[in-house]
């Protein structure tokens, strides 16, 4: 993910340093002298706030799945223990140990 930042950014600078010059930006009622690197900048980050603005929902959805399923697996785990002490059972070797 850094290594393409790094990219973006040096294909920006590669883009400002070939067109230094001044236009006009209007927007609605707005109207405005300023750099295209300015303008290229302002979209660039928004872009990226709309990306990572969209993303959003997908991390909270993840992270709400994470959380259910680690409770579900703490809950077996205690069913688990409570069913090995009902049938007397002894708990079994971790995998690994010693034959």
């Amino acid at each position: 993910m850094l290594l393409v930042l790094v990219v973006l950014l040096a294909l920006v600078a590669a883009f400002a340093v070939q067109n230094p010059g001044v236009i006009v930006v209007r927007f609605l009622t707005y109207s405005g002298y300023t750099s295209l690197l300015v303008v290229v900048v302002a979209a660039l980050a928004a872009g990226m706030v709309s990306a990572g603005l969209a993303g959003l929902p997908g991390f909270f959805r993840r992270r709400s799945e994470t959380a259910a399923a680690a409770r579900r697996i703490r809950e077996l785990e205690a069913e688990v223990g409570d069913l090995r002490g009902k049938s007397g059972m002894s708990t079994p070797p971790a995998p690994g140990g010693a034959p």
